[in-house]
Order: structure tokens, then sequence, then C-alpha cells
């Protein structure tokens, strides 16, 4: 049997699998936000550990019950990335809380990173853009806010999955693709980046040692496989990022374009392992390398996708306007564009254009627009910006995407995957995984644990799963075509430019 975790931005979540992929069991929690130093949002360390071991517990108790289940032989961990802690080894207590990827208290000593250092330089060196959201500036924060976590111990900084697998083993460890989010691990060299750790000054002590996408660590402790229903055999691999684990559930073992549809909206996609490019530097993609072995990956990101969608369901009506409420109202909107352009920056702009301190808008209201072509707009602003990443994509790598698996709650309304469609002129595929995320890092266990042999063999030993399919509609698309490129990216401009200005100016 396999485990999986993943600990989520909103929802943490375990899974247990056979080693074919099939589900046998899945539990889930919420991974409640609370109040950290200076105000900042946080999550609760010894809460978030606590709530961990019981949807473990949940699930080995499930699948003791399954005729067919045997005991746990790996456990694969995938997180949220860039959110991190420091943890005193000597103690094995934490020193901070959490600090989530988009806590942007850090803002201020992104600007800093990136006013001495040569960004292009490091952009070659990581495959990253500086950001507020990476582990360097958070401690640098925390620096500067909370020193005493400095005084004293063994300081290590870990992902949230890496601090799951330190309770379950004793050993601190990191996963290379979420090392690399910190921008102070070389993925051209594969080690941390120790001169510009010190020039921060920081220790390079700080970063633990790093394993590849779904490196064993160790076995479970005697005394967390007591109160926890596993083995002390249980091998314990860091999975890794969670999008990259992810799109490993929906992969062919080759080039595959992988589109996550949650709260963010990510889009993620493999080639050959190759130098960096100023054409990808200048792309606004972030770069890394993949779990499949000679592969790199290209992301882009978008924080407010499901999340500009929830804010206006809880706009619109007294109450948080319901699902099928939301659908019927879409359902009542006339096909094609609204004409109304959304620009879904409720949190700030992502790839390719990124800036925090954008902004969203609708451009385009008339009195005769209702509720319906609200929520039908800001499907449509999100679907120009995956266009607009995908374009970029395509741009980079030299090859047209023809089409994308998708997977994540958005990947529910059938009406936002078919505008998605009609946008981008790309035939959509949802593989019926159930959870992907999960799946990928029960894949990652088994390679890891050497269940499996490689990552190619695991994918082609997991059953193929039927998809549904999302064929665009060319009339629709030819309108879609006119209105991406006469409004959204019409406007798109002007407006980048004019918060990149503040950006200068603050």
């Amino acid at each position: 049997m396999l485990l999986a975790i993943d600990i989520g931005t909103t929802n943490l979540k375990a899974g247990l699998f056979r080693a074919d992929g099939t589900p046998v069991a899945q539990a889930e929690r919420p991974n409640t936000k609370t109040t950290g130093p200076a105000g900042i949002v946080v999550y609760d360390p010894e809460e978030l550990w606590a709530a961990a071991a019981g949807m473990i517990r949940e699930v080995t108790a499930a699948g003791a019950g399954d005729a067919e289940s045997a005991a746990v032989r790996a456990i694969g961990i995938t997180s949220m990335a860039e959110s991190g802690l420091l943890l005193d080894l000597q103690s094995g207590k934490p020193r901070t809380p959490i600090i989530p990827w988009f806590e942007a208290c850090s803002i201020p000593q992104a600007e800093r990173i990136l006013r001495e250092i040569d960004a292009k330089e490091q952009f070659n060196r990581t495959g990253l853009h500086p950001s507020f959201k990476h582990g360097l500036p958070k401690l640098l924060w925390l620096k500067e806010h909370a020193p005493e976590a400095f005084d004293g111990g063994e300081l290590k900084w870990l992902s949230v999955s890496a601090y799951i697998a330190y309770r379950l083993t004793g050993s601190a460890a990191e996963d290379e693709t979420l090392a690399a989010r910190t921008f102070a691990y070389r993925i051209d060299r594969r080690e941390w980046a120790v001169p510009l750790i010190r020039h921060f000054g920081l220790e390079p002590e700080l970063f633990p040692r790093v394993v590849p996408p779904g490196g064993a660590i160790g076995t479970v402790l005697p005394e967390a496989a007591a109160g926890l229903g596993l083995s002390r055999d249980s091998v314990v691999c860091l999975a890794g990022h969670d999008h990259v684990a992810a799109s490993l559930a929906c992969s062919s073992g080759g080039d595959d374009v992988y589109n996550s549809m949650g709260t963010a909206e990510t889009l993620v996609g493999a080639f050959p392992e190759r130098d960096l490019r100023q054409a990808d530097y200048e792309s606004g993609l972030s770069f890394g390398r993949h779990a499949l072995p000679g592969r790199m990956f290209w992301m882009g990101g978008h924080s407010s996708s499901g999340g500009s969608v929830e804010w206006l369901r809880n706009m619109i009506g007294d109450d948080c306007l319901s699902y099928a409420d939301m659908l019927q109202l879409l359902e009542q909107a006339a096909a094609g564009p609204t004409g109304i352009v959304y620009f879904p920056y409720l949190t700030g702009s992502g790839a390719p254009f990124s800036n925090p301190l954008a902004k969203a808008a609708f451009i385009g209201l008339t009195a005769k627009h209702g509720k319906g072509e609200l929520l039908k707009a800001v499907l449509e602003g999100n679907a120009c910006q995956l266009e607009l990443m995908r374009e970029r994509a395509e741009s980079i790598t030299g090859c047209v995407i023809e089409r994308m698996n998708v997977v994540g709650g958005g990947a529910k309304n059938n009406i936002w995957l078919q505008i998605k469609a009609d946008v981008s002129g790309v035939e959509l595929t949802v593989p019926e995984t159930g959870e992907a995320t999960l799946l990928g890092a029960a894949l990652s266990a088994a390679v890891g644990s050497g269940i499996y042999g490689s990552y190619e063999e695991a994918i082609q030993c997991v059953g193929r799963c039927a998809r549904r399919k999302y064929v665009p509609d060319p009339v629709r698309h030819a309108a879609y075509k006119r209105f991406y490129k006469e409004s959204f990216m019409a406007l798109l401009g002007p407006i980048s430019e004019y918060y990149e200005g503040i950006s200068h100016h603050r």
C-alpha cells in the first residue's frame, strides 16, 4: 500500500492507494490559518501536524478493513510551494510558525533582493524571478521581525512537506523542486547558492540536504508508527511541489501539459533538459527540474483563479451563492463572449507579468449585464489569463500545445472548461483520477521506495483512467480570439505598465 499526503493552501488531504494507483481510502481536513508575528497570516505547525496525524490514522484504519490491503510500504508527501518554517533540530521544536506562500509581508525584502542581485544571472541559476513568495525573502523578514528565532540551536528552513516528513522520521531534508522555491538553490549546479545566502547575512547551514523528487529520507519512527497505524519499515519520500507531483498523475511520460484549477491556477509543461536562455527569462514563466529524468518543467501561476469565482459568489448573493444557482445563472447567459473584460488580479498578477500590486477590474459593463454575465466574465478573464501563459510557453518551447490535461476543483465546472477550450482553441481532457496530487505523491513514493524502478515504469503500470473531453467550438473560438486580442490583451498592456510604474516608484 502507498500513503499520500497533500498539504494544500486551503485543505490537507491524505489518500491510501494500491500499487496500481487504485484508491482505497481518503481523508480531508481544513488547513486553518491564524495570526502570527506582526499580525501576518500563518499556519500553526502543531495544529498542522495534528491534522495530518489524524488523517493518517483515518486512512490506515479504513485500509485495515480492506481485504486486499496490506501494510503501508511507502509514504509520499507533497505540498504547496514556498511556504516554510524554521525548525530547531536539537529540540525538535519549531522556532517560527509556517509562513504561507501568499503572505505578502516580505515584499520589501524581495525588493531588496532585486536591488542587490543580477536578476538575469540569478534566473539562469534558479529558474525564478524574484518574488515575495520565496523562502529567502521570508527568512529576511523573520530576521527583522523575529530575530530571537535565530538564537542558538541547529536551525533548518523546511517546507511544510519536509516538516511533516521530519515529524514522521526525525530526518531533515528537502526535495529539489521545493528547495528551488527558496530562491537560494541553484538548479544549474544542484546545490545551495552559498555566496548568495551569505551575502544576505544568513548561514548556509540553515538549509537542509536536498534529495531528488520522490527521494526517500528515512523510515517511520517507532513512536510515530505505533500511534498512526504505520509500520516502522514504511519508507517516507518527499514528493515535492504539489503541481509537479500532480502532473505525474496525468502524464504519459512525455511532454504533457497540465492545468490545475483551484483557488490558484497553474499551467505546467515538461521539456528536455537544457540551459536556460534569454527567451525563457523574458517569458515571465518559472522553470525547474522535473521528477522525470532528463526533463525540466516550465510553470505559469495565477493566484486568483477559483479565488475570483469564490469572491464573486460571496458578493452577489445575500448569502453565498450556491454552486447550483451559479451554474443556472451561467447557463442563462448568451453563448460567446460577454464583452466584459475581467482582469483576475485580486491578489496581484502572476505569470507572465508578475506584480503583487496589480488589481482586479471589470471593464465594459453596461446596464444590460446581470449576475450571469458577471459570473461568465470572471470565467472568461481567467481563461484569457491562462491563454496568455499558454502562448508564452509555446514561444519558449517551440512546440504547439494541442491539448491540456485539467484537474482540480474548477474542473468540475463544465461551463468553465468549455469557455477555456473556446478561448484557447485547444482540446481539454479531464482525467477521472480523483485527487491527482495525491496520486502523484503516491507514484513518487512508489518510485522512491523501489516498488517501481522509474517514474516511466510507474506511469505505465498505473491503470489509465477515463477522460472527459472538451473540444473548442470553431465559431465561438473565432469570437473569443478577437475578444482576447482586441480587448483583453489591448487593455492589459497599459494596465501592466501602470502597475509596473507604481512598483518602481515605491
